[in-house]
């Protein structure tokens, strides 16, 4: 097929190289944004007397009967096309006549295919929205079931001090919550539209470029026509903040595959969201979190071949850029499939509260209230330090934990201990000691459980 930039050359391009050239194969994604943003610009042509309003009929009634033969499976994607833009013109051309030849006026496929991916962005990132705030209130729901299930904090991967579920899970609240904040930040900052721009330098037509931008949900015309076509600073803050949302969930699985383990046993991984063993049939394996884990290594791929791919190219338009697209679209669908599968995963999850409270207990989570306790009856703090650490010894050296040792144990480490050291390091009064807003506390808890509810309410 000859080249809509064929006039130049005097023979055909070798069908190797034509192959290596062509993106078609998965730059149809974009068939939508491309055909809205043909719309709006032949409106714009029609509007400043650069075609007749006949004419822009004619493409407009064009443009929208490829859109729906699309959609509806009547007109498939050909290899002979080059790419989106070429299969949408020559489509236009063959139903419309010379008329549909007007259409790329005061236009390149450089702004095109900004104008495109721009438009595609935008729209993946509210469908992300939509996914995380899913995720928010399933976690949401969570913390609010679980403001007295006690269970280990941990540092360094060691029992440190008694928390609650829904302190734990708030944590991720907050990930997920930035992550949407990341992705509006994005969103805002890329939501400038290049039409018009020509290949680098603008045009001599007399484009209507606010026109444009406001028919096609922009906040205005970019400012600069190299960088327009150039910029794809908006792709390289979406793959970091999709990266961040994959790290956030890698995290997260990390979590509840040890959760899940014979050793901890705190949670109960629903059966549609496990698999078994070929040859072991008591295994019941968290392979949701393990692959929404590893998946996490592909979108930071992405974000890596984007960023090299950009290092050294010269303003403004360059071939190279085409690379930006494959990875890009795995990297939104990769993202979209592993937020739905992991919210699927832990709405139907079910926690085993007993065992959280005992490894609580039994990992000396309470040890520093023991020292707060002493502290509390004018025991110097360093004194106290070393004092629950002999505690501690001894309970290791009896495998007892600090609630089972007698008080004739603890006196003769400290006579400073009476009857109420039980009351004061019991899981109940560890955590509901602490509120002050971000604590594990009852009261704190309720406190930001209100604002989470607010929030999603809002947003």
């Amino acid at each position: 097929m000859a080249q809509l930039w064929g006039g130049r050359f005097t023979k055909e391009t070798d069908q190797l190289v034509y192959n290596f050239n062509a993106s078609l194969s998965f730059d149809n994604k974009l068939y939508k944004q491309d055909i809205t943003g043909s719309m709006a610009h032949a409106a714009m042509l029609a509007k400043q007397g650069i075609i007749t309003e006949e004419e822009k009929g004619t493409i407009l009634e064009g443009l929208k009967g490829i859109l729906a033969d699309i959609e509806s499976g009547a007109l498939a994607f050909s290899p002979e096309y080059e790419d989106i833009h070429s299969f949408v013109e020559a489509n236009l051309i063959s139903r419309c006549g010379d008329v549909g030849k007007k259409l790329h006026t005061g236009r390149s496929r450089n702004d095109q295919v900004a104008l495109d991916m721009k438009m595609y962005v935008r729209d993946e990132i509210g469908e992300i929205d939509i996914l995380l705030k899913e995720l928010l209130e399933s976690i949401y729901k969570v913390m609010d079931e679980n403001v007295h299930t006690y269970m280990p904090g941990f540092t360094h991967l060691q029992k440190a001090q008694p928390v609650t579920l829904a302190h734990h899970f708030g944590a991720y609240f907050e990930m997920f919550k930035r992550d949407r904040s990341r992705m509006a930040d994005a969103k805002k900052r890329l939501n400038l539209c290049p039409l018009g721009s020509g290949a680098l330098a603008g045009t001599t037509y007399p484009l209507d470029r606010e026109f444009t931008a406001e028919a096609l949900g922009f906040d205005g015309p970019t400012l600069n026509s190299m960088d327009s076509v150039a910029d794809r600073d908006y792709l390289i803050e979406l793959l970091s903040g999709l990266s961040t949302i994959m790290m956030h969930l890698s995290r997260f699985c990390e979590e509840i595959i040890l959760w899940n383990s014979n050793e901890y046993r705190f949670v109960e991984i629903d059966d549609g969201y496990s698999t078994g063993s070929s040859i072991m049939p008591q295994k019941k394996n968290p392979d949701i979190a393990e692959l929404v884990r590893g998946k996490t290594g592909r979108v930071y791929g992405a974000l890596m071949s984007i960023l090299t791919t950009m290092k050294g190219i010269p303003l403004a338009y360059n071939k190279d850029m085409q690379e930006d697209k494959e990875f890009t679209f795995d990297a939104i669908d990769t993202v979209k499939g592993c937020i739905a599968l992991f919210n699927g995963m832990i709405a139907t999850m079910s926690f085993c509260r007993e065992n959280m409270e005992k490894s609580a207990k039994n990992g000396f989570t309470n040890a520093t209230d023991a020292a707060d306790y002493l502290v509390n009856h004018g025991v110097p703090f360093r004194d106290a330090h070393g004092i629950v650490g002999r505690l501690v010894l001894a309970c290791i050296e009896k495998n007892i934990s600090l609630d089972e040792m007698s008080l004739s144990e603890y006196q003769e480490i400290s006579p400073v201990f009476k009857e109420d050291i039980y009351e004061a390091i019991s899981m109940k009064n560890c955590v509901e000691k602490r509120n002050t807003i971000g604590a594990p506390g009852e009261a704190a808890m309720k406190q930001v459980l209100a604002l989470h509810k607010k929030y999603l309410e809002e947003n």
